[in-house]
């Protein structure tokens, strides 16, 4: 192999790996993230170190739905990330009385939790831009409900979790 031939083929493989780089980057930022569960505050749904698809791109173009399940950026310290459900969204009321959550004055029929949620919390209207979320552990999820996370705002919304696809025998799809 002339020296020609070797360089030219060095050349091939540079050029492939930064194509591989770059694509790899413009994915992970902008298209889908892998996500690992720490904690119990969205059991029975997801466990403690399960791994998760997240989609950051669909909410380019539509917002956050009541139901979906979303990686946020923690408010107080942007640079942890919390996964929640959305509860309500920007107009809605939301009430939590008796150990129920009321959303614009219906009771919210919430068949992925385990127990009542404890506590309560006043009637407030999600503004404009945010969303209200909660862990579906009510009882062992810092949330919407404390003043430290409140209403999310749409810009700290990294994305939806779309699958879990670790440990393999949990492997689905979120709604």
């Amino acid at each position: 192999m002339s020296n020609t031939n070797l360089g030219e083929e060095v050349k091939d493989w540079i050029v492939s790996i930064l194509i591989a780089v770059v694509l790899a980057f413009f994915i992970r930022y902008f298209i889908v993230e892998l996500y690992m569960v720490e904690g119990p505050s969205m059991r029975p749904t997801l466990v403690n170190s399960e791994r998760l698809v997240v989609n950051k791109f669909i909410y380019r173009f539509k917002a956050p739905e009541k139901g979906d399940v979303l990686v946020f950026r923690y408010p107080k310290d942007p640079s942890r990330d919390f996964i929640k459900r959305v509860i309500a969204v920007a107009g809605d009321t939301i009430e939590i009385k008796e150990g129920r959550v009321f959303l614009n004055g219906q009771l919210l029929n919430e068949t992925y939790i385990l127990e009542k949620t404890r506590g309560s919390y006043p009637m407030a209207t999600v503004p404009a831009g945010h969303v209200f979320v909660m862990g579906d552990n009510r009882n062992n999820s810092e949330d919407s409900r404390f003043r430290d996370v409140g209403f999310v705002p749409l810009e700290m919304i990294k994305g939806k979790a779309v699958m879990i696809f670790w440990p393999i025998d949990q492997l689905k799809t979120l709604p």
